[in-house]
């Protein structure tokens, strides 16, 4: 509750109704998701017609913890496997290569990096997240695009055990070994040289690897994960809390649905 200052016009569990399924239904933009439901819900939110947008989007920024909050609250409350999890990293470019020199946006924060996916180099951030089986993406952190995966790896997995799988990039002894008195074994392929004379991850190990792959291209695609539209970490922040809370709520509804844990397209009856 707040415990100060005037009640807003536009409740905020109304905000975030907003936000949340707004994302679900690909709106990422503030200027889309204030004309949109403006203009389509406006019955169901009448205060969102007399609200101007520059005041839903300050609200929604500061909202931030609560979206934080609400995230984790979806998250305890699906069906989820805790003794593997998943790790992996997304490149997030704030501006286009060219302008890199140029660009003022997070200032001091974002750095170059090298996107393996697109083999190119890009100036931006990257988003860190830490899945549980099937899908349920329970711990995220950004960092600068040049930190390396294995340095970030330790803060997503403060408190876990079980065993972690993460791709190539995570392969680091000194990481695992550290690790290890916790209760927490980190699986990650070896380089090539290496892989040739060891043992081979067994199939299903693989298949489970691959989960985190099927959630990456979710926020890509769904949520429009790549486009930063924001030009600080505050309410970049806000943004990516909106997405994850939306996308956690939506593997909460396929579960309760009997579906599938990532059918998200299901979910919508066609009209």
């Amino acid at each position: 509750m707040r415990q100060r200052g005037p009640a807003p016009k536009l409740a905020d569990s109304e905000v975030l109704t907003i936000e949340i399924v707004g994302e679900f239904l690909g709106l990422d933009t503030d200027q889309g998701l204030w004309t949109y439901f403006r203009r389509h819900f406006g019955h169901s939110f009448p205060a969102l017609r007399v609200v101007h947008r520059t005041t839903f989007l300050r609200q929604a920024a500061n909202l931030w913890v609560v979206k934080s909050a609400l995230w984790q609250h979806l998250a305890a409350a699906t069906q989820q496997g805790t003794a593997c999890l998943l790790i992996d990293s997304l490149p997030a470019p704030v501006c286009r290569f060219a302008r890199a020199y140029r660009c003022r946006s997070f200032g001091g924060f974002a750095a170059f990096g090298y996107d393996a996916l697109a083999h190119q180099t890009y100036y931006g951030l990257r988003l860190h997240l830490h899945l549980t089986w099937p899908g349920v993406i329970t711990a995220a952190t950004l960092a600068p695009a040049n930190a390396a995966d294995p340095a970030v790896a330790p803060e997503l997995l403060v408190g876990c055990i079980g065993w972690a799988l993460g791709d190539g990039s995570y392969w680091n002894p000194a990481l695992r070994a550290e690790l290890a008195p916790d209760g927490l074994d980190l699986l990650a392929p070896s380089p090539r040289k290496a892989a040739a004379q060891g043992p081979r991850w067994p199939r299903w190990l693989i298949q489970t690897r691959r989960r985190i792959e099927t959630v990456f291209s979710q926020l890509v695609e769904r949520y429009h994960a790549k486009r930063v539209r924001a030009r600080d970490l505050w309410h970049l922040t806000a943004r990516w809390l909106r997405k994850l809370a939306s996308h956690t709520m939506a593997g909460l509804l396929c579960q309760r649905a009997g579906l599938p844990a990532l059918a998200f397209a299901r979910l919508v009856q066609p009209t």
